[in-house]
């Protein structure tokens, strides 16, 4: 019995400090939005999250249109690589289709600028490609 508790409290912490990571996505400070993405991708390349993401996939898809859109170089480069982990979460169904597409115009976009920095072009790239190829419904 208590070993369950202490799992349930540790899922708990964790799910709280994704939650404070997601809303860091959104403070005035580069460093500290950048630092909110590392701790994303971390969490999102180590466990699996989809439950949670679910109900907060606009919310992070918001955020990380926002990163993309202001950000610069690093951060752009960190919200790309937090996009595609989020559709690899989020899978093939209509959740992951929806957080590709209301995105892929911006990663196109990104990607085509011949004046944004070379590590986000790259990642953006990265982004297009994976989060196509797992969740694209539109063959083309």
């Amino acid at each position: 019995g208590s070993e369950a508790v202490d799992e349930q409290a540790q899922e708990e912490e964790a799910e709280d400090k994704l939650k404070e990571y997601m809303d860091s996505i959104l403070d005035k400070s580069a460093k500290t939005r950048q630092a909110a993405l590392q701790s994303l991708r971390l969490a999102f390349s180590s466990k699996t999250l989809s439950e949670f993401l679910l109900e907060r996939r606009l919310t992070l898809t918001d955020s990380l249109e926002k990163c993309l859109k202001k950000g610069k170089g690093e951060e752009q480069a960190l919200a790309g690589t937090v996009l595609t982990l989020l559709c690899l979460q989020m899978g093939s169904g209509p959740e992951g289709e929806e957080v590709f597409r209301s995105l892929k115009p911006l990663l196109v976009s990104i990607l085509t600028d011949s004046t944004a920095s070379p590590i986000a072009r790259q990642s953006c790239a990265t982004a297009l490609g994976m989060c196509c190829y797992i969740a694209a419904a539109d063959l083309e």
